[in-house]
């Protein structure tokens, strides 16, 4: 029996990913120079970079620094570049970058999880606001 597309797909994230935008500093392992970045989504175990990184490969150890609104200091992670993707065939076209998060330094678990929680409930409050509206 052949199956179908939808039954074909597995949907292989354990985690719901939220949008947003947040500025990381990153250093790779193997290279001490600082890199900038923006997050476009996250999750629990995991985020997507925006980056003009050409030296980033599969598997690079990368020392994160994420700025979280509200946040006295920024959030110290450890992660590993899962993926890497160019957005476009142009020259200076940016990298999309798949990171698993790998540690989270525990004096910034409680900031980070406090900030992923409440965009999961600001996803819930505009799905009320949204069922009021209609």
């Amino acid at each position: 029996m052949v199956k179908t597309i939808k039954e074909q797909f597995i949907e292989r994230r354990t985690y719901l990913r939220l949008k947003t935008a947040l500025n990381v500093a990153y250093t790779a392992a193997d290279n001490d120079k600082i890199r900038k970045a923006t997050v476009e989504d996250i999750s629990a175990e995991g985020l997507r970079l925006l980056s003009p990184d050409k030296s980033l490969k599969e598997g690079d150890a990368l020392e994160m620094k994420l700025e979280i609104p509200g946040g006295d200091n920024p959030v110290h992670a450890n992660g590993r570049v899962i993926w890497k993707r160019r957005l476009s065939l142009e020259d200076a076209a940016p990298y999309t970058i798949g990171v698993e998060l790998v540690e989270i330094e525990e004096d910034n678990k409680n900031t980070f999880l406090k900030f992923v929680c409440d965009l999961i409930y600001s996803l819930t409050e505009d799905k009320k606001n949204a069922k009021l509206e209609d």
